[in-house]
This record gives C-alpha cells, sequence and structure tokens, in this order.
C-alpha cells in the first residue's frame, strides 16, 4: 500500500525551499499553512506573499497540503465571525486557484461548527474542484492537558472537560455535511494525554486520512536516536493498519527530520499488513449465489489459495475416519463418502490425504452441478486419481439418487454468515443420501451479529443508491475502516444432519448489546463460526476467527446512521425468511417505542434463490 509521510512546519515563508528540505529527509508531502508566513488578519490582502507560478500545478497538487488559517467561523462574537469568514473565503478562493484536485486541512476549535459545516458542504459539491477537505481534530480534548499544571481544577471541571469529546465535534460536522466522501478526518495526537484503547479503536471507523505526530513524541534512545515509546508505537500502528497516513509536526529548525521519517517508514513496514486480497478492502459485493448460479473459475481459484481452511477439512475427514473405522477393520472396511460440491477439487484432495494418513479405505462420491467444473473434476480423475475409488456425478444434489448411501458426507456450502449459500436448505435436501447412522461434515455452523460504525462503508453503500435499494441489501466486505460498537454475539444455529420430523429453517431473534462509546450505527457485521468434526472449527467471528484463514469476509447489513451514547443499549431484530422460491433476511434496530427502519421486507433487495 503507498502511504505518505508528510511534514508539516509553520513560520516558513518559501514553499519550494520546504518542499526541497522536506524531500531530502525523506518526505512525500508538505503541510504548509495557506498563508505562508502572513497573519491572516486582513481579509481583502490582494498578495499572499508568493505567486501562483513559484510550483508548478502538478506539484500544487501532488506535494501540498494546504492548513487554512486558524479562525473561528462560528465565533459567538458577531464581528469577529464575520471576519473570520472573511479570511477563511480568501483562504478557499486561493486554495481554488492554485489546486484543482488537492486537499486543505481545516482545524476544529470546538463542538460549535455550524458555520464551518456551511462553507465546507457548499464547497465539497460535484462542482467544486478541490479534491478532499481534511478535518484537524485533537483525540483528546486539549483543555485537559491545561489541568495538569492547575492545581485548583474541580471535579465538575473536569468531568466537563471529559465530556466535551473531540469525537462529538467532528461527529456533528459529519452529519452536518451529510457524510460527504470528500471530508476526511485528520486526527492529532498530543505529548500530554495518551488516549484509551476504546478511543483509539473508536477512530478506526473513521474515513481516516492522516494522523499528525507531533515531533515532541519522540526520545532518544541509547545509541542517541529518536525513536517512539512502546504505547505510542502500538497507538500509531493501529492506525497505519487502517491505511492512515502520517504527519509530522516539527519546528523549522529541528535536526532530527530524517529520523523521523526513517522510523516512520519502519512503522509502516511492521503494521501495514499486505496480502493477495487487498483490494477488496471495505469493498461492498453481492455474496455468491453458487446454488443458483455457476461459478467461474477465477472464483474457485481464489478460494483454493487458503490453504488453512482445506488442512482442517483434511483433520476433520481423518479424525472421522480413525473415529469409525477400529485398527483392525482398517484393511477391509471401506467407507462410503460424499463430497456434495467439488468444485475444482480442493476437497477432494483434503478427503484422499486424510484416507492415507489414516490408513483408511474410502470410496468417494463427486457430486457437482456446474457442468464447467465436471470437465476439470473429470480430467483429475484421468490424470491424478486413476488409481483412487472415485466417482463424479453431474446432478444438483437434492435431485441425486445415490447408488448406496454415504458413511460421511463432506461439503463446502458456507458463505459469510454461515447458511446465506443455503447450506441449510442443500443439506436437508441431501439427508436421503445418508445412512442413518451417518455424519455430517460439517455438523454445526452459527451466525454472530453486532452493531458497527464504518463511515467509509456507509459512503459506499450511499454510492449505490441512485441504481439499487443498497440499504436493503447485504454485502460481503473485507471490512478494514470499522468500529466494533459492542462484541458479536450468535444469532442463529443450523445441526446438520437435521432429522426433525418437521424441518423449518425459519428464524427470528432479538439480540441486544451495550454502547461502549459515543458512536455512530452504520450497520450490523455478520459472522459465522461452523464446527467440522468434535472440535475442529473454522471461524470469521473476529474473536474466534481461525489465524491465517482468509476465505470468507464477514457481512455488512447497512442501516441508516444514527448517532448513539456510552451505555446505550441498542436491540436488533433479525429473521431468516423463506418461501417456496427464496431465502432472504429482514434486520431492524427495534430500541422501542422508536423502532428504526425496516430493512429488506419481503426480501425486494437481497435475496438467495432456491
Amino acid at each position: 500500500m503507498n502511504y505518505y509521510v508528510c511534514l508539516h512546519q509553520e513560520g516558513v515563508n518559501s514553499i519550494p525551499k520546504l518542499i526541497e528540505k522536506a524531500f531530502a529527509n525523506n518526505y512525500n508531502v508538505v503541510a504548509i499553512s495557506i498563508n505562508a508566513n502572513m497573519l491572516p488578519f486582513e481579509p481583502y490582502e490582494s498578495d499572499p506573499t508568493y505567486p501562483a507560478t513559484i510550483l508548478s500545478g502538478g506539484d500544487w497538487n501532488s506535494k501540498v497540503i494546504f492548513t487554512m488559517s486558524d479562525v473561528d467561523v462560528d465565533s459567538p462574537n458577531v464581528k469577529l465571525r464575520q471576519h473570520a469568514k472573511d479570511v477563511f473565503m480568501r483562504d478557499v478562493a486561493w486554495a481554488e486557484h492554485l489546486q484543482n484536485v488537492g486537499s486543505v486541512m481545516v482545524r476544529l476549535r470546538g463542538p460549535q461548527n455550524e458555520n464551518l459545516a456551511s462553507i465546507v458542504r457548499a464547497k465539497t459539491k460535484d462542482q467544486f474542484p478541490l479534491g478532499n477537505w481534511f478535518i484537524q481534530v485533537p483525540i483528546t480534548n486539549p483543555e485537559l492537558a491545561t489541568f495538569e499544571h492547575r492545581k485548583d481544577v474541580s471535579a465538575e471541571e473536569l468531568a466537563e472537560a471529559e465530556s466535551n469529546d473531540p469525537w462529538n465535534w467532528w461527529n456533528n460536522l459529519r452529519m452536518a455535511t451529510k457524510h460527504s466522501t470528500k471530508v476526511k478526518v485528520v486526527v492529532e495526537l498530543n505529548d500530554s494525554d495518551r488516549p484509551s484503547k476504546e478511543t483509539v479503536r473508536r477512530w478506526l471507523g473513521e474515513p481516516i486520512e492522516a494522523i499528525i505526530i507531533p515531533s515532541s513524541l519522540f526520545v532518544r534512545n541509547r545509541s542517541n536516536y529518536c525513536v517512539l515509546k512502546k504505547e505510542w508505537q502500538v497507538i500509531i500502528g493501529h492506525f497505519i493498519s487502517v491505511r492512515a497516513n502520517l504527519i509530522i509536526s516539527a519546528n523549522p529548525n529541528d535536526k532530527a527530520l530524517s529520523q523521523y521519517s526513517d522510523y516512520l517508514k519502519k512503522l509502516i513496514n511492521e503494521n501495514c499488513d499486505t496480502h493477495v486480497l487487498n483490494s477488496y478492502e471495505n469493498m461492498l459485493e453481492i455474496p455468491l449465489q453458487p446454488l443458483c448460479e455457476n461459478l467461474d473459475t477465477y472464483t474457485y481459484e481464489v478460494f483454493e489459495t487458503d490453504p488453512v481452511k482445506y488442512r482442517l477439512y483434511q483433520d476433520a475427514v481423518q479424525a472421522a475416519l480413525l473415529d469409525r473405522v477400529s485398527d483392525e477393520e482398517a484393511k477391509t472396511k471401506l467407507t462410503i463418502v460424499m463430497l456434495l460440491g467439488g468444485g475444482r477439487g480442493p476437497l477432494a484432495r483434503a478427503v484422499f490425504n486424510a484416507a492415507e494418513l489414516s490408513k483408511r479405505k474410502v470410496r468417494l462420491y463427486i457430486i457437482e452441478k456446474n457442468p464447467n467444473a465436471i470437465r476439470t473434476l473429470s480430467n483429475m480423475v484421468k490424470t491424478l486419481w486413476a488409481n483412487k475409488d472415485v466417482h463424479i456425478f453431474s446432478k444438483d444434489m437434492r435431485d441425486f439418487s445415490p447408488p448406496e448411501l454415504a458413511d460421511i458426507m463432506v461439503s463446502e456450502l458456507l458463505g459469510s454468515f454461515g447458511d446465506n449459500e443455503l447450506s441449510p436448505e442443500c443439506l436437508d435436501g441431501a439427508l436421503k443420501l445418508l445412512k442413518p447412522d451417518g455424519i455430517s461434515i460439517p455438523y454445526k455452523s452459527t451466525s454472530y451479529i453486532n452493531p458497527l460504525m464504518s463511515a467509509v462503508l456507509h459512503q459506499n453503500v450511499c454510492q449505490l443508491l441512485p441504481t439499487v435499494p443498497a440499504f436493503d441489501y447485504g454485502y460481503v466486505s473485507l471490512l478494514k475502516n470499522i468500529y466494533h460498537i459492542d462484541e458479536p454475539q450468535a444469532l442463529f444455529d443450523f445441526v446438520h444432519p437435521n432429522r426433525a420430523e418437521k424441518i423449518d429453517n425459519t428464524r427470528c431473534k432479538v439480540v441486544s448489546f451495550t454502547v461502549k462509546k459515543d458512536c455512530v450505527l452504520h450497520g450490523i457485521g455478520g459472522y459465522f463460526d461452523t464446527h467440522l468434526y468434535k472440535d475442529i472449527c473454522l471461524s470469521i467471528n473476529p474473536l474466534t476467527h481461525t489465524a491465517g484463514m482468509f476465505s470468507w469476509f464477514p457481512m455488512f447489513f447497512p442501516t441508516r446512521p444514527r448517532t448513539l451514547r456510552e451505555g446505550q443499549t441498542i436491540s436488533i431484530k433479525f429473521l431468516r425468511c423463506v418461501d417456496a422460491t427464496k431465502v432472504w433476511y429482514e434486520w431492524q434496530v427495534v430500541n422501542s417505542p422508536d423502532d428504526w427502519e425496516h430493512h429488506n421486507t419481503c426480501g425486494t433487495g437481497y435475496n438467495m434463490r432456491l
């Protein structure tokens, strides 16, 4: 991933020299006052101390972030407010002139930002040329730092300052600018107050552009080299992990600039998780429906690159074979294994490996409805499995009449929510393939949900609205910029084989959560875990995620955004509905008496076709 490390300095009167110094010390970008060494007291000053020609148009856009004049356009004093607005609009006009896809950074001074929001909202419409507005917010209330030097601070003053949370300043402005994708947040760290873990986690759910790291956070180690204390390394590492860029704020005469940049690039390398699926982060995808749509070879290939999942399937089959066939019977007793959905063969290989490792005899029936996958499987039988007892059938498992019943039924019909690829319906339909004492691998799956804050996912949902009822869809997404408002809780269980006299796969449950910190609910996260055999499990539940497994991304069920308060209880009603042709989910926040919007009524948006 391409991060930038930015040098932020004030009191510099030559932008080209600052850029030259920054690049010589391994920085990619500079942040500097748009007034460049001129106090912003005269809003009608025609000469802002430098001409547009000192840099090329490309350099203005790619190498410079302008910090706007630190004036209060929301001052309670009418004259000061108007003067500040004149100064600010002069800055905006100059920024528009110099940059057509660049960015400006604006500091939030407190909770009252109505006028600023109005200006930003007006200037973030499609016709406004500037690329982004970076809203600079302190990670904790700066007023708290002043209390360290005061002995007369009352408990009431301290409580009031702690309740004046800068996140709320940002949230009010974000709401007022209608969640614009051009409005991003820059979180400013400070050396007087280290934030709590929950405070940091909450910011990870925001559209973070960068964090500002004052040079005063650095200390000298034994080698006289500038480093960060372990606590700050961890905090900054969390921000790096969600792709936040880094801005160093330093004095113009600082002599350790290159040490700062080198150290931060080392932190980036240590905390930037790079993998083949990076491009899927925060993307919204409609879940696959392999029951009614044939998968292509690219999709199969992506799944097959996950070594953890198939190893655990292999372990499960091996353990089942050892339990069902004693050492004395190993050479004579044949175990019938039925593979429901062969794809391009990875589960078949797992079964054969398990048989070889356990020294048990198996006959494998592969039932696959995708005629294109059958061609690949048939070739594998001829070239790789010619000496195996294996038989392929091009059939839907629900319509298949087997030549003999199975001892073990193996399937991989699990979607990101456990049952969203219709494993209950498929395995119930395939029950006739199994002996009365036969087993299913997997034998149980459980779905989980929890409330999430993710401004980025919300913005992505809104971008789909012109074409589809986007708030009535469930999406698969590699969740990156998210805040878990509370931990996931179990939702629906499905057990296989299901030998109930009357099978009913509809479900309805209300799950309650406690809000840990003021935040915004943007949607519901969906996860699952599954028990393959005995205690051999696969999980994408964040609390128990199987290490190294990436086959399944979580699900995201959007809601209309609302601000929640710390300590508040939020209840989510989730339904799994079934009719003759489809299965679908419905979801609703049911904080009586103010129930929220009911999503996906009658499956008019997202549904799974039978």
